[in-house]
């Protein structure tokens, strides 16, 4: 975990997932203080809205933290720009292949890059794009995911990449034993997100962290896509009358696609923005129900609301007594 460690400038090579809404000043702030690395997660937020709040984190904190932008952004070079300007140190891109300019205008402001690499292909080109690290999350994670499993990705991925570049992995992490593994398997640290949903300096609604608590694994469930001509990257969340809802929506956004009203860029913002205000309703508004309640599978393994350092502790001990006992 050293190099991790290195790389991200904490105590811990234990990321915060960006969850929408949740991963903002609070939380983020809180993983930080905690020897973790927190991540603000930008999403649809604007230039403005992102400097506010990367103004509120570093208030709160003196440790370092990271910034997730979304590449189907339409604002993402002013992001980027905004990033530079708080003298960001790493920013995350994720949601899609990075596009070459944005690539070397972070590259140029001397800011670290990590980029997400679904498939061993993917890897090796961010590689020869001079990423700074790579982050491998399979699909047990909450939120968009990919179709292939953390462990298959690790497997596919670390034996060929790790010896190159530093390489964290996420998707399904729930205790420090699976944390110890992936690491003796080459990885330099991890990333996760549904541990830290129901953090105490988590800024989300109770009725969510409820939703949390109550989960079992299997009740976090894949959207599905209704129209193969709309490339919906599926999202994993609690079950609930969303997920119908969903499929309602794909529909009118396939309608307009058939009537020419709109263009295939335009329609998966449509289906982003649609996301982004579901998770709202269920993360701030407390609406369960008709809202989004993205989880990961680890969801099962958060049993109680915590402090984020009770949480990051458990977690390294965890990792220590694993690796301790295999000597």
């Amino acid at each position: 975990m050293q190099r991790g460690i290195e790389f991200l400038g904490c105590d811990y090579a234990i990321m915060g997932g960006a969850m929408s809404w949740v991963s903002e000043r609070n939380l983020v702030s809180a993983i930080s203080n905690a020897g973790g690395f927190g991540v603000i997660a930008c999403g649809a937020m604007t230039p403005d809205l992102l400097d506010t709040e990367i103004a509120e984190t570093k208030k709160r904190t003196s440790r370092p933290f990271g910034v997730n932008l979304i590449t189907m952004h339409p604002q993402l070079s002013e992001l980027i720009d905004t990033c530079v300007k708080h003298d960001v140190g790493h920013i995350v891109l994720a949601g899609g292949l990075p596009p070459g300019w944005a690539i070397d205008k972070i590259k140029e402001s001397g800011a670290k890059l990590m980029a997400f690499a679904p498939a061993l292909a993917l890897a090796k080109k961010l590689m020869r794009s001079k990423v700074d690290v790579l982050v491998i999350e399979g699909m047990e994670a909450g939120g968009h995911i990919g179709p292939v499993s953390t462990s298959v990705l690790a497997q596919e991925i670390l034996p060929h990449v790790a010896s190159d570049m530093p390489v964290f992995i996420a998707g399904g992490i729930g205790r420090g034993e699976a944390i110890a593994a992936y690491l003796e398997m080459g990885a330099v640290g991890v990333q996760l997100g549904t541990r830290f949903v129901c953090a105490e300096e988590s800024i989300a609604h109770a009725n969510f962290k409820k939703a949390f608590i109550r989960a079992s694994a299997r009740d976090a469930v894949l959207s599905i896509q209704i129209d193969p001509r709309l490339p919906v990257i599926p999202v994993r969340a609690l079950k609930n009358a969303e997920v119908e809802r969903f499929a309602a929506k794909q529909r009118e956004v396939a309608d307009l696609l058939d009537k020419g009203s709109i263009e295939m860029a335009e329609a998966q913002l449509q289906i982003e923005h649609y996301w982004a205000g579901a998770l709202r309703r269920a993360v701030i508004d407390g609406d369960i129900e008709s809202g989004s309640v993205m989880a990961g599978q680890s969801v099962g393994m958060v049993k109680k609301e915590e402090p984020v350092a009770d949480i990051i502790a458990e977690l390294v001990d965890e990792a220590a007594a694993a690796l301790e006992s295999r000597g």
